[in-house]
Order: C-alpha cells, then sequence, then structure tokens
C-alpha cells in the first residue's frame, strides 16, 4: 500500500455530494463543472491536517473515534460551501465551465509520456525574478499542447510565483508499446526591455501502455535556472 491521505477521501466524496445534490436540484447560479469540483478540494485540503495513513490498521484506527469522525465530517462541509462560494465568484477565466469539457484520453494504442518541466527565469544583472511575461514551450509544429486547461502555455509569469514557470505537456501517441523517440522542445521568452530567450532542450523517451494523469514534482524534468538580459 502506499501512503495514502485520507482526508483527501473524504473531501472528494463530500464535494461530489454537495456539487450533485445541486445539479439534482436545477440551480443556475452555481457551477457545478469538474474542473470547480477540483479547485473546491484543493481549496479544502490545503486549510485540513492531513491524516495519512499505509496499512489496514491505520485505516481501522482513524474509524474508531466516532465522535471524531462526525466533527470532521461537519469541518469538512462547511469548508466545502465556504471554498465553493469563492471559486463560483471568480471562476477560471481559461476553462468554459462545461460538465463536459474535461480532457480525452481515450487511444488505442500507447502513448508517450512527456514527464513536467519546471523553470525559473530570472533578470541576468540584477538576478531579480522576472514577473509580467510570458514563457512559451514550442517544438517543430509550435506551442506545444498541455495537459489540460489548468497548464497554460504560454505560461504567465507572476510576481507571487518569484519566476517560475510549469509545463506538462499531453501525452503524445504511439505506434507501438516499447518505442524509443527523440523529443526537441524550445523554451522562449522575450520580457520586454530584454532579448530574447530560446533555451533548447530534448528527451529520448520509451512509449508507454497508458497516459499518466497524476501530477508529480519528483518526475518533473528541472532546468538550470534561466536568464535574460537587459537590450
Amino acid at each position: 500500500m502506499e501512503i495514502h491521505n485520507l482526508m483527501e477521501d473524504l473531501v472528494v466524496k463530500t464535494v461530489d455530494e454537495l456539487f450533485d445534490a445541486d445539479v439534482k436540484g436545477s440551480s443556475v447560479e452555481w457551477c457545478t463543472c469538474r474542473q470547480c469540483r477540483m479547485d473546491v478540494a484543493c481549496f479544502v485540503l490545503n486549510r485540513l491536517k492531513p491524516e495519512y495513513v499505509l496499512s489496514g490498521r491505520g485505516v481501522a484506527y482513524s474509524e474508531t473515534d466516532y465522535g471524531e469522525k462526525l466533527q470532521r465530517g461537519a469541518d469538512v462541509v462547511t469548508l466545502v460551501k465556504e471554498g465553493w462560494a469563492k471559486i463560483n465568484a471568480a471562476p477560471r477565466p481559461n476553462h468554459d465551465h462545461r460538465p463536459a469539457d474535461e480532457p480525452s484520453f481515450a487511444s488505442s494504442g500507447p502513448v508517450f509520456n512527456v514527464r513536467p518541466i519546471m523553470g525559473r527565469l530570472f533578470n541576468g544583472e540584477t538576478f531579480e525574478p522576472i514577473v509580467d511575461a510570458a514563457v512559451s514551450l514550442s517544438d517543430e509544429s509550435g506551442l506545444v499542447k498541455m495537459m489540460d486547461s489548468n497548464w497554460t502555455n504560454p505560461y504567465p509569469l507572476a510576481k507571487n510565483t518569484s519566476g517560475m514557470f510549469t509545463f506538462w505537456p499531453f501525452p503524445v501517441p504511439s505506434a507501438e508499446l516499447g518505442e524509443k523517440r527523440l523529443f526537441a522542445f524550445t523554451i522562449s521568452a522575450e520580457p520586454a526591455g530584454f532579448d530574447r530567450l530560446s533555451h533548447y532542450l530534448e528527451f529520448e523517451l520509451v512509449s508507454e501502455a497508458a497516459p499518466i494523469l497524476q501530477f508529480s514534482t519528483q518526475a518533473a524534468h528541472r532546468l538550470q535556472d534561466l536568464y535574460v538580459f537587459a537590450k
């Protein structure tokens, strides 16, 4: 058994129950799409103490205190309602919030899973993070398609992320399992007042049986810090 956070199960279950009840009530005021469900779940989980288990004993122990379990459930419901109100008031602008608007991973064969790419962009003279600019990931055909609408390309650099950018490319279909292919990408940026940055990288990948849908920072390819210089 892998390390598991029991609170994740409770939160996702509670979110789905409340959202589904709202759908059945035919409300048109509250968005119940998959994206908003995930956003609310993240809002709640970031405000709760995790409960990790690694064995059947740990799961059983978590069920022994019925009173605590009831209180925990009530706390989660309260946070879900709070998070839903906040997220419904300011929905993600890059997502059209339709229930059917979910990435399709239907595939008749294996895929190449391009691991996430993470890096930071700095001013080469002051070493301060670059903000109010965009970083792009491209290949020979243009901008690389991302995993879903939560991963943007170009990636906008914001003040509160200290020059950090992240990309998670969409799985690429393969002709056969175990096929090897070299993937070449270019990371580019041209902040106002700076020379253009163009950073080349490549990966040799082996196709796998199915797409990897779980993001992992440990699996990500972390670039060395990148720098731009004033014109």
